[in-house]
């Protein structure tokens, strides 16, 4: 691996390796006590989608491996050695995992060829056919280029707690590893649960944000739910976001089951499938002439 491609590793996931986990996660970016320093603060910030990060006790940042120099107290060459030592162990035993896909097949065993920003003109067209803004996609999520049974693939990414990834595209559904999504926030009362990703950025542009004030819960699929629930105990008010269907309305009683106060948000969205489809047939009305306009406006959106 040339430098280049050594820089492109992601330091979240390296900063994982080691244990290292962000304080507080933005989506796009996350605070983190610096590695090499004492700092009670959480004063290194680290940018996943310019994978590039700053500490701003000590004033010092860069690269991925100008973060290795720093940490190990190394020259240049050991700390690219150290990259691709890291490289060809813990990232490809992580990304070589079972895809599930939903097609009349399925891809066994996925390698991550390159991680970086969403601008893939396929990808960003899928998205605008889902309603998603592509600034606030661009925040959360990452293109990601794979390969499987001996053929090359891109997808859109979102990534989940074992620092591995949901991938979607028009045409595909999938995962690097299964696992659920959380962003914490410096809100100590409340918690936002979603069932997938898609409907996550579809909140965020309903909103009109670039992230969620209040934590964030994405299960990436309801069969994730039991990773949840110790965290959506820990909050005193949770609001819910799952599809309206059989396993979306067992997943709230569950979370009913668990926490004192929850509510449930899908009757915003009672007429559609989920909260994408909603913004969806809300941004089409929005496009009509006004003559071709319902006369009853659709329920509003809250929370």
């Amino acid at each position: 691996m040339d430098i280049r491609e050594l820089n492109k590793i992601s330091i979240k996931a390296y900063l994982a390796n080691k244990g290292i986990h962000p304080v507080k996660d933005r989506g796009y970016y996350g605070m983190y006590h610096s590695p090499f320093r004492e700092d009670k603060d959480a004063s290194m910030k680290v940018d996943y989608n310019k994978n590039l990060w700053i500490d701003f006790g000590s004033n010092e940042g860069g690269t991925m491996i100008d973060l290795v120099m720093r940490i190990n107290n190394c020259p240049f060459t050991q700390a690219i050695n150290e990259l691709k030592k890291y490289s060809l162990t813990s990232v490809n035993q992580h990304v070589n995992t079972t895809v599930r896909q939903q097609n009349s097949f399925s891809f066994h065993g996925i390698n991550i060829l390159n991680v970086g920003s969403l601008s893939n003109s396929a990808l960003i067209d899928y998205l605008k056919e889902r309603s998603i803004n592509i600034d606030i996609a661009k925040q959360h999520c990452r293109e990601i280029h794979y390969s499987a049974n001996n053929k090359e693939y891109f997808a859109i990414g979102f990534e989940n707690n074992s620092n591995g990834y949901e991938l979607r595209n028009k045409y595909f559904k999938g995962c690097t590893s299964k696992d659920i999504t959380i962003h914490r926030s410096e809100d100590k009362e409340a918690c936002l649960v979603f069932e997938g990703f898609i409907d996550y950025l579809s909140f965020l542009t309903l909103k009109n944000i670039q992230t969620a004030k209040q934590n964030v819960i994405v299960l990436n699929s309801v069969g994730n739910l039991s990773k949840a629930l110790k965290f959506t105990q820990s909050y005193p008010k949770i609001y819910i976001y799952l599809d309206n269907d059989e396993a979306g309305r067992k997943a709230t009683d569950e979370i009913r089951a668990v926490c004192k106060f929850v509510q449930d948000q899908s009757a915003s969205y009672a007429k559609y499938k989920d909260l994408n489809d909603y913004l969806v047939a809300t941004k089409q009305v929005k496009q009509l002439p006004k003559s071709q306009l319902p006369r009853k406006p659709l329920r509003g959106f809250r929370m």
